[in-house]
Parts: structure tokens; C-alpha cells; sequence
């Protein structure tokens, strides 16, 4: 099976898309399995790349594609946990004394992300795993909370089965023809970092402004 626009640019992540792909063409549907979760543990690589490409290779008859949507889901599963490892290795105390040092943050500002995770966490993690970017990251606030083991891989492998389920059928039935779809998901990419981008510099405004309120009141 040969790539074909996302790789073709000739960037460094292309030629990592195309290396990864590569596994594709060697192990089967197990390539597409490492891709995905290297793809978690990596957020730039895109999986919109990669899932429709296992549906293409699918499509040729490589593999089944069953197969295609099984491996690429337990690869999300697979990099989903390490990540949570991460988050539980790091800690609710140790991410208490990291945020007390770092400048604009509060130790209260962590005990509250953590309380309302263990509210929404849930919801978090498996909707998560429709949103660019989140999809990655949201694994680590649930290893740092402790969330049940269970429950996050239950959570993660529903999202992701729906999630790699359509852009696998995508790559299955569009054919070569599967890099329109990835141009739509590289416009939702940029909106969420946008929106991070806007809500880490309104959290800064409103800490800046609080901190000298505070100031002010005590001179």
C-alpha cells in the first residue's frame, strides 16, 4: 500500500505518518494498531490520517476490516493507558507542589480540576475522545485522579471504537479519495487550539487582575 496526501508534503510529520503507515504494509493490521497509539502518545500525528489509511489498506484486501477497527481500538486503548500511567505516576500531591511553584497557578486550582473530575471525568473521557487533541491529553487528569481502571478503559475503548469505526469506513469507502475528509478535521484541529489558546489567556488576564486586586487590598 502506497500514502498518499497527508505524506506527500514532504514535512517531517509526513514522513512519519508514511514510517508509521509503513508497519501497515509489514505486520498488517497491527501497524495500524502501533500507529494509533503512538498517535496518542504523540497528539501531532493525526489519527485522520492514519484510520482511514487502515481503511483504504482494508478496502485492497490487506486485512479484514474487522480487523482494521479491532487493533486500531486497542492501540487507542493501549496509548490512552500510558498516559494515564503518566498522570497517576505524577500524582494529585506531587501536581499540588508543582502547581504551588509555578506562577499564576494556585494548589486550589488543581483541588478543584480534580473535584470536578471525579464528577465529569466520565463524560470527559469518552467524550473526549471526539475532540481533537482532548482525545490524548484527558488520559493523564484521569490517571491523576485515580479514576478506576475499569471504568477509563470501558470509557476509552467506546469512544474510540466509534471514533476509528468511521474514519476506518471512511478510508474503506471514499478509497483514494480519503484525504478530503482529513482537510475538514484539520480545520476542527486549529478551532481547538484556538479555543485553548483563548481560555489559557483569559485564565492569565483574570489571575493578573486577581492577584492585583489582592494586592491592593492589602497595602
Amino acid at each position: 500500500m502506497t500514502t498518499t496526501a497527508s505524506a506527500a508534503d514532504g514535512s517531517w510529520l509526513g514522513g512519519l505518518v508514511d514510517a508509521l503507515v509503513g508497519l501497515m504494509d509489514v505486520i498488517g493490521p497491527y501497524g495500524a494498531g502501533l500507529g494509533v497509539a503512538a498517535e496518542n502518545l504523540f497528539p501531532p500525528i493525526p489519527s485522520e490520517a492514519i484510520l482511514p489509511l487502515a481503511g483504504l489498506a482494508a478496502s485492497r484486501g490487506s486485512f479484514a476490516l474487522w480487523e482494521a477497527i479491532l487493533w486500531t481500538t486497542v492501540g487507542s486503548i493501549v496509548g490512552a493507558l500510558a498516559l494515564y500511567g503518566i498522570g497517576a505516576w505524577i500524582g494529585l500531591e506531587r501536581l499540588r507542589r508543582i502547581a504551588d511553584k509555578l506562577p499564576l497557578v494556585k494548589v486550589d486550582d488543581v483541588d478543584k480540576t480534580v473535584d470536578w473530575f471525579h464528577r465529569h471525568g466520565g463524560a470527559a473521557v469518552f467524550f473526549g475522545r471526539f475532540i481533537p487533541i482532548f482525545r490524548s491529553l484527558i488520559s493523564i487528569p484521569a490517571g491523576v485522579a485515580r479514576m478506576p481502571v475499569w471504568r477509563f478503559v470501558l470509557l476509552t475503548g467506546l469512544g474510540s471504537l466509534i471514533w476509528n469505526t468511521i474514519f476506518v469506513l471512511v478510508g474503506w469507502f471514499l478509497g483514494e479519495q480519503w484525504h478530503i475528509v482529513e482537510q475538514y478535521m484539520d480545520v476542527a484541529q486549529n478551532v481547538v487550539i484556538a479555543v485553548v489558546a483563548l481560555a489559557i489567556v483569559w485564565f492569565v488576564v483574570v489571575r493578573v487582575r486577581s492577584l492585583r486586586a489582592d494586592k491592593r487590598r492589602q497595602q
